[in-house]
């Protein structure tokens, strides 16, 4: 861990959201509250900015930054990618439940019945620097259809197609086996929902599986399915830095 420069200002809605105590926007709502201390005294102007040394309460409690937490799942089907299911249904979070104290969240979404890679963490700069438009990172699907897709089909798809919410490419395509033609991978980076199943819908197949292989230099290498694992020091080193596709 770098340790933090003593002088270097945060606002303090980042620092409590940093805390992992609430978002920044909640935390702005507490400020006007009166709820938040500066060092003993209540602060309700919005953009205050603090130091390390500066010591923050909320609810008369001390708020400390929380530590980080980076969780890679290999998502079963049957499962949804949200924070809580209002029917009960089973979620991402169910599983890897216990795995750290901080609140963590799923980094993009996959769908229900889509498996494989699904990173789940409280950093929020780097979760918006994997998910947004600008900055869309690689993903790898392997995907099975209900027959065998056409060689004119795949170069559609290589070269490009119409959907409704405008073209979409991939920027490489290829069998996935030698014998079965049902099955491809597909390299694509757009973060459009439900894109993959789209794209071959789109050319009339019916996608019956579909598996994230790999997701931002992230892939389920020994790790089973439903299973999920601490990041390695490294990998997060390589996340933040950016140095992937």
């Amino acid at each position: 861990m770098p340790i933090p420069d003593p002088n270097e200002q945060i606002r303090l809605n980042k620092y409590m959201s940093n805390a992992g105590i609430c978002s920044r926007r909640e935390a702005d709502e507490y400020i006007q509250q009166g709820l938040v201390k500066v060092n003993g005294q209540v602060v309700t102007e919005l953009g205050t900015k603090i130091s390390h040394n500066d010591i923050v309460e909320y609810d008369e409690k001390v708020v400390t930054p929380e530590s980080k937490c980076y969780i890679l799942l290999n998502k079963p089907k049957d499962c949804i990618t949200t924070s809580d299911d209002p029917n009960g249904r089973l979620t991402v979070m169910d599983i890897v439940k216990g795995a750290c104290n901080e609140r963590i969240y799923p980094v993009g979404r996959l769908d229900r019945n889509t498996t494989g890679v699904l990173l789940l963490t409280n950093d929020g700069d780097l979760a918006s620097k994997l998910t947004h438009p600008k900055f869309v990172k690689k993903k790898i699907y392997h995907v099975w259809c209900d027959r065998d897709i056409s060689e004119d089909d795949m170069q559609r798809i290589a070269d490009g197609i119409e959907l409704e919410d405008g073209p979409i490419h991939a920027d490489a395509i290829s069998y996935a086996t030698e014998t079965d033609r049902n099955q491809a991978g597909i390299e694509i980076h757009s973060g459009r929902n439900r894109i993959v199943r789209r794209i071959f819908e789109s050319l009339g197949y019916h996608v019956t599986k579909l598996d994230r292989v790999y997701f931002a230099g992230l892939t389920k290498k020994n790790l089973p399915r439903g299973r999920w694992r601490y990041l390695t020091q490294e990998e997060v080193n390589y996340l933040k830095m950016g140095s992937f596709e």
